[in-house]
């Protein structure tokens, strides 16, 4: 005899976590089916070796700027506080990124004060209407600091030329005309004290939801019972891709242990240059950690290949926006089903957003 589940969410990472815990709130009984063998998805971390924290798919911060989000999130975890800074390894130094005043006045040793920066920045702006990564980011922070900070990075980070990539790959980062050196000035900056991983058990951690791992849902769904389907994989693969393969960036990650307390300047380094690597992430310097050993990931992107790797980011260009128009057409035709998060939207999202946006939709569309 078939169990009957209300729900049947595909995924467990933060999307799958949270929509399981509020649908189960409410009186929902919810199957979660995880692919991978571990709960959280991309924000999985763990204890290596050597008993370092680190992040198993490279690092996440939390931060927001919303009270409910944070205080909804309060109720599973305790918080290692922590503002996130960037420094960037260029002509030999370590300045500040995003671009900010004293990221420019280290540059071009000058001592420009806020308002002469900002005179310099808007000549920069050249394009209207930017057609393309490179003449958005060259509208930001002009050629020069295009080639160091971006170019060369964005090719490593996208395989693909700034120029052949939307302008919505960049906007996201901002350049300051202040001394702001922290990645985003928002209001709520830490990471979970105990580690993603935990934030999101507890999360599942409810008696109306069950948990499957290391199961491709395609393997089961026609055996199972439920309502509705709430899918969070990758939207060409529930439709076989049918349409095509939309594409991915994904990263390998080199993971080396040091028997120093230290390694580096900052918790992240980013390196966009002709390093092969695009960045190195020292965990101990984000997650708070004591220990006499430290931890970094070397990051490399590569093509994502099913099989082989996971995958993190979508490329935002003509051919796969038009492959998601596709795809996402033939989704809404789904009777009982939703589709919810970065993959199974194509869309990128910030992790406090995927948080908000789950409790939206549980809220409006389910109730709960």
């Amino acid at each position: 005899m078939k169990i009957t589940y209300d729900f049947c969410i595909v995924g467990a990472g933060p999307a799958g976590a949270t929509l399981a815990q509020l649908l189960a709130t409410a009186g929902h009984s919810c199957l979660v089916i995880e692919r991978r063998k571990h709960i959280g998805g991309n924000l999985h971390d763990h204890y290596n070796r050597y008993g370092v924290l680190i992040h198993t798919y490279g690092p996440h911060f939390f931060r927001t700027d919303k009270d409910h989000i944070w205080d909804w999130l309060s109720g599973f975890t305790d918080w290692h506080y922590y503002q996130h800074k960037v420094l960037a390894n260029v002509r030999g130094m370590l300045v500040p990124f995003p671009v900010n005043l004293d990221t420019y006045n280290l540059l071009n040793n000058s001592s420009l004060n806020q308002s002469e920066f900002a005179t310099v920045l808007k000549s920069f702006h050249r394009y209207d209407q930017p057609r393309n990564a490179e003449e958005a980011a060259i509208n930001q922070i002009g050629e020069d600091m295009y080639e160091l900070f971006v170019k060369h990075y964005t090719i490593k980070q996208w395989g693909n030329n700034p120029k052949d990539l939307l302008p919505e790959t960049i906007r996201r980062i901002r350049v300051r005309t202040n001394r702001e050196s922290r990645y985003q000035p928002l209001k709520y900056q830490a990471l979970p004290l105990e580690g993603y991983t935990t934030l999101i058990s507890r999360m599942l951690d409810h008696s109306k939801i069950h948990l499957l791992l290391n199961c491709d849902y395609k393997a089961v769904i026609d055996q199972l019972s439920y309502g509705h389907l709430i899918y969070t994989g990758p939207l060409d693969y529930y439709f076989d891709r049918e349409f095509g393969s939309l594409e991915y960036r994904s990263l390998r990650l080199e993971e080396k242990t040091f028997f120093q307390d230290s390694y580096q300047e900052a918790a992240v380094i980013n390196y966009p240059n002709n390093y092969s690597f695009t960045r190195i992430t020292e965990y101990k310097k984000l997650t708070g950690q004591q220990h006499h050993f430290t931890t970094v990931h070397f990051e490399y992107p590569e093509p994502y290949i099913e099989g082989k790797n996971s995958p993190y980011y979508p490329i935002l260009n003509e051919r796969n926006l038009e492959l998601k128009k596709q795809y996402l057409k033939r989704a809404a035709d789904l009777d009982r089903v939703t589709f919810f998060g970065r993959l199974a939207e194509y869309k990128y999202y910030a992790m406090d957003e995927i948080f908000d946006n789950a409790i939206q939709l549980a809220r409006s569309k389910f109730s709960a």
